[in-house]
């Protein structure tokens, strides 16, 4: 089937390329992780624990070389990079130092001979289709999860970051992870519906909403399970009475980070009247002030992943504007010759803007921010829930009361109040609607990955 080249978004230059994976290889892959299931899922839990450590101290140290890959391939700024490895560390650490407690089993009563207890077995063969934008921590995250419990895995990384996910499954080899626990096949969505077309017990999959669908479609025809994390147009609700200066820093985080290529990023801002006007001036001098170009220097956006992916969000700014939006800031694409080869475009504030515009109906992944004023309590809420996503949603007061009575009143599985720094890895992430199906991180993001059986005896 030939090559997938890995280009480089900042220049459209080769960073390298993989074999596209066929058919038999999928089906021989599968095969691999399906031999060595039984044989891995008894492994004692601390010895497979020892594996993940040992990758745990190989990713420290090839911190710098998983940066430069993830910059080259998807065109993050290498500062943001290093943070995205070094969070994978952490992440890894909370899995091993509290997953055995997890995954203990509860022993519900016990008289004289009798018991009733409850233990936790891993489905099978997983597969792990993960997306471009977190492309080593995300892949990590779910490949980890799932050899700890028990599971194999059958993996492929997006086609926008091959070279990531091959590094990833190259460091489980070097620390001797036993042949078949991680498989990885490489392609684009055709070879993601091989994979899931495949006899394997159970899916976990990060990407579009559209894609999600299908994929839950397929799973429930073969009546197997599946997490789904899937998009968002996150909202955020910013009321006369928050820390403005705060709340602005905040956002401009929620929004922008990753070049706005995140899925529970905030797409949506709504502020309440009387600050609409100041809030607006601070936002537009904060996004002003930030540098754009070469991620490989010191600047704050790089360009985005792919020139698809530019001329998706150019068309959904056009389409903005001919119905009447106001581009604040930015807006097009930026001029001068380093430009030109790269998928670059200029942090973005949109005012004027309303529900018929497709930057308020369709997920937006870059760096474009529709800002919008509210009159009350009750037409915040109405816009921020007016969307077929419910991923996560910010709220910025001074008020605990009202923030804590707004919490039950957004559709949205994540609910932040005057931050954006939301994730912790011993919370569960998933979202409402279509969002997602399931959750992962933590506990309860663990145990997803488990069949839960119950057993009596007198």
């Amino acid at each position: 089937m030939g090559r997938l080249n890995s280009i480089n978004p900042a220049d459209g230059s080769v960073v390298g390329s993989v074999k596209i994976s066929t058919k038999s290889d999928v089906a021989n892959a599968f095969k691999k992780a399906k031999k060595i299931f039984p044989l891995w899922s008894r492994t004692p839990l601390e010895e497979r624990i020892e594996y993940i450590d040992k990758f745990a101290e190989e990713i420290q140290k090839q911190k710098e070389e998983l940066a430069k890959i993830i910059t080259l391939e998807m065109g993050k700024p290498y500062k943001e990079a290093l943070g995205e490895v070094a969070g994978c560390r952490e992440t890894i650490r909370y899995y091993t130092k509290k997953g055995p407690d997890i995954l203990q089993e509860e022993i519900i009563s016990k008289e004289n001979a009798g018991e009733r207890k409850i233990v936790f077995e891993p489905w099978g063969v997983c597969g792990v289709i993960t997306p471009w934008n977190y492309p080593i921590s995300l892949p990590i995250n779910k490949i980890i999860s799932n050899i700890l419990v028990g599971n194999t895995v059958l993996f492929k990384p997006s086609e926008y970051t091959p070279l990531c996910g091959q590094k990833i499954v190259e460091i489980f080899k070097k620390v001797g992870l036993p042949e078949g626990v991680v498989n990885v096949v490489f392609g684009d969505g055709k070879v993601g519906k091989m994979v899931v077309d495949t006899p394997v017990n159970f899916i976990c999959f990060t990407g579009s909403s559209k894609v999600g669908q299908e994929i839950y479609q397929k799973c429930g025809r073969k009546f197997i399970k599946c997490v789904l994390e899937l998009g968002g147009s996150s909202p955020a609700l910013v009321f006369a009475d928050t820390d403005l200066n705060s709340a602005v820093e905040n956002l401009y985080w929620a929004r922008f980070s990753n070049c706005g290529q995140v899925c529970c990023a905030v797409k949506r801002v709504f502020v309440e009247d009387s600050i609409f006007h100041p809030f607006l001036e601070r936002m537009i001098e904060k996004v002003s002030q930030k540098k754009i170009g070469d991620p490989f220097t010191d600047v704050d956006f790089g360009p985005l992943v792919s020139k698809k992916q530019l001329d998706l969000l150019v068309s959904q700014v056009k389409d903005a504007i001919q119905k009447g939006a106001k581009v604040e800031i930015g807006g097009k694409r930026p001029e001068g010759r380093e430009y030109r080869k790269g998928n670059f475009f200029l942090p973005t504030i949109l005012t004027n803007v309303n529900f018929k515009m497709r930057v308020l109906k369709e997920e937006v992944f870059g760096p474009v921010l529709p800002i919008m004023p509210f009159k009350n309590i009750g037409e915040a809420i109405k816009m921020a829930n007016k969307t077929q996503y419910g991923l996560s949603a910010e709220i910025y007061t001074s008020d605990p009361k009202k923030a804590e009575e707004l919490t039950k009143d957004l559709q949205a599985g994540v609910v932040a109040i005057n931050t954006h720094s939301f994730f912790s890895r011993e919370a569960p992430f998933g979202g409402y609607k279509k969002s997602g199906i399931g959750r992962e991180g933590g506990k309860y993001g663990l145990r997803e990955l488990v069949q839960i059986k119950y057993i009596c005896r007198e």
